[in-house]
């Protein structure tokens, strides 16, 4: 089939795999090349096709957030990007008319990782042959035949058969998938909490139609016991402990039930079902491929700012006699704290001055922070020049992840002390941190909401000793 200009422009026209392979990577290879000038000759930058692993990124998802320098180069990225975007989506569109499948999928388009999924599947498919019947036996190539009568012999017509069958080949992959990414790659990317959680979704369901096309709530089914096995393996196996898979189910669960409605969409379709093998094998294939790119190209987290206050019925100068260092806290009955989290205990001071260094002894050990603003008693800043691990695991085993280690940092950190009228003080915590874990935009809702409970412990002590008479 030709490719022809004007499908651009139309949603009623089709396009075949082919064509949509090679105008694909013709649009690819133009854009990289307009990107790799804009971003190399105007603003300085390095550009590498790994850049497009992962987008939209963090950085456009915030860019009126970052500084100009930064800010600009995003906004003419993104504008450069438009006319792509939209020919991408209608050339995705065309391809999953032509395919027979749910024209709501081209929704993908725009989700990291899983657009590479998508794109993979559309060029594997076939053009549509014949109208869709689900209750019809699914004819496989002659050399998947043996498999698939085996299968049928495991299986039977049992749903609770099929479903053992998908999970038991399902899971492991993906969990050795997980091992993969975490423990030897340490990377905890979109291809891990977005890749991962989709091809499994997808994968299980596949298997389980492989000789039957078997009912939506049955797949959704399988899907969702897949994800809570594969979250039952990754504890057993000691790789994570309990608190960051709980942290990770809404967008494992979410993204695995969108992997499920397309492997649903594939497998009541008789005419792509000689396929599933294919697409199934490309999906194994391709999740551990954008794993070790991302990896390649890990990019580095943008600087958060999370400020608390309280108001305290005290002048700033006693109050600031305890910012500076306060005796140990009661130990905590916060829930959020009771799962690992570390928590402040005391703080202790060596010196007076620019130049001091406070100590703050958390229950994982100690934050190390040069003075580098001391303004009694109006403002205390400090870098951090070392900090003790985030949390300690809810684990069976002694564990320890590599999301541990300079994933969750905390750069520098200030006490802001405001005089107001009848002796009141309001008092701002302020920290400056990274999050390298991915995708930010929702990672980033945890870390936000820990480091304000971190804040709201220390300041309401301060408070609490600070308006004792």
């Amino acid at each position: 089939m030709p490719i022809q200009l004007s499908r651009l422009w139309t949603r009623n026209r089709t396009i075949d795999r082919l064509p949509y392979l090679l105008t694909g990577m013709f649009l690819f290879l133009v854009k990289f090349t307009i990107d790799w000038t804009i971003a190399t000759q105007g603003f300085g930058k390095s550009w590498s096709p790994l850049n497009y692993v992962i987008w939209p990124n963090d950085q456009v998802l915030r860019v009126f957030e970052l500084r100009d320098p930064e800010r600009w180069f995003s906004l003419t990225m993104l504008f450069v990007s438009l006319p792509f975007i939209w020919i991408g989506v209608i050339l995705t569109f065309l391809r999953l008319r032509t395919a027979g499948l749910p024209l709501i999928l081209v929704m993908f388009f725009f989700v990291p990782v899983v657009n590479l999924l998508l794109f993979l599947l559309l060029v594997l498919l076939p053009t549509r042959q014949a109208p869709a019947r689900d209750d019809v036996a699914i004819a496989v190539p002659r050399q998947l035949q043996p498999l698939q009568r085996v299968h049928k012999q495991i299986v039977r017509e049992s749903y609770w058969w099929s479903g053992l069958v998908a999970l038991a080949i399902s899971v492991p992959l993906v969990v050795v998938a997980v091992v993969y990414c975490a423990q030897m790659l340490e990377s905890y990317g979109f291809s891990l909490f977005v890749g991962a959680p989709f091809a499994l979704g997808m994968i299980t369901v596949l298997v389980f139609g492989f000789s039957k096309p078997q009912p939506l709530g049955a797949c959704l089914s399988v899907a969702m016991v897949a994800v809570s096995l594969a979250g039952l393996a990754i504890i057993t196996i000691a790789i994570e402990g309990a608190f960051c898979l709980i942290m990770a189910a809404p967008i494992a669960f979410v993204l695995a039930f969108i992997g499920a409605l397309l492997g649903y969409a594939i497998q009541v379709r008789p005419w792509l079902n000689d396929q599933t093998m294919a697409i199934t094998l490309g999906v194994i294939l391709l999740l551990p491929a954008t794993m070790a790119a991302e990896w390649a190209n890990e990019q580095e987290p943008s600087l958060r700012e999370v400020r608390t206050e309280v108001i305290v019925n005290a002048k700033p100068e006693r109050v600031w006699q305890n910012v500076i260092a306060f005796p140990p806290l009661a130990e905590p009955d916060d829930w959020l704290f009771q799962t690992g989290i570390a928590y402040p205990q005391r703080a202790e001071i060596c010196g007076i001055g620019v130049g001091s260094v406070r100590h703050c002894i958390f229950s994982t050990g100690t934050f190390v922070e040069p003075i580098e603003v001391w303004e009694p008693p109006s403002l205390l800043r400090f870098r951090v020049g070392d900090q003790p691990e985030p949390m300690r695991e809810w684990s069976p085993y002694t564990i320890h992840p590599p999301h541990l280690n300079h994933y969750l940092c905390s750069q520098k950190g200030e006490f802001q002390l405001e005089a107001l009228s009848n002796g009141r003080t309001r008092l701002v915590g302020t920290t400056w941190y990274t999050n390298r874990m991915w995708p930010a935009s929702y990672w980033n809702i945890w870390s936000d909401y820990i480091v304000h409970r971190i804040h709201g412990r220390v300041l309401e002590h301060i408070k609490a000793l600070s308006e004792v008479p």
